[in-house]
């Protein structure tokens, strides 16, 4: 997730506070990783100084006196570069997974024991995010099936793996 840039669509959309800003972010984009206040002023900072946004008149409110942020040309530029490029699809969505199975046999551990761990892990995921889907509206349903379709693959590639683990096994320690 790219925080400044999704700042910067969010700013696109209408000019905000830093506190509505992070409302937003969590509310479509942080699911279960809140964005800190530090990184949203943090971030709002390192766009000012670039010139991607730029800061309203302060005004008054219940507390310290509250900044609207303002995207600029360039800001705007830069979102719709973004949205356009395609993401690049990623080769190794799980490495960690299979540099720990490569290992373990290696190492002559019982990689069927990780790979059923994992399996149970997985599996336990796909169950949260299952509840998700179904009590949740469209926004958080599109997400869990996002993390659902990715999990489905890893079992997959455990099944697979562990179908063919004396071959694995047989090939990592020549």
């Amino acid at each position: 997730m790219s925080v400044p840039l999704t700042l910067l669509g969010l700013l696109e959309r209408e000019p905000s506070h830093g506190y509505d800003l992070k409302r937003d972010y969590d509310t479509f984009f942080g699911r279960g990783k809140p964005l800190p206040f530090g990184q949203v002023y943090s971030t709002l900072g390192r766009l000012a100084r670039d010139g991607k946004i730029v800061m309203n008149e302060a005004e008054p409110g219940d507390g310290p006196d509250r900044k609207r942020y303002v995207i600029t040309e360039q800001g705007a530029t830069e979102v719709s570069a973004w949205l356009a490029e395609p993401v690049a699809p990623e080769p190794h969505l799980q490495s960690v997974l299979f540099s720990k199975v490569v290992l373990a046999l290696m190492l002559q551990r019982p990689a069927e024991e990780y790979l059923d761990a994992q399996r149970a892990a997985h599996l336990q995921r796909m169950r949260e995010l299952t509840e998700i889907k179904r009590a949740g509206g469209l926004v958080d349903g599109l997400l869990a099936d996002h993390g659902l379709f990715h999990l489905e693959a890893d079992l997959r590639w455990i099944d697979t793996t562990a179908a063919r683990l004396d071959a694995l096994r047989a090939e990592v320690r020549r």
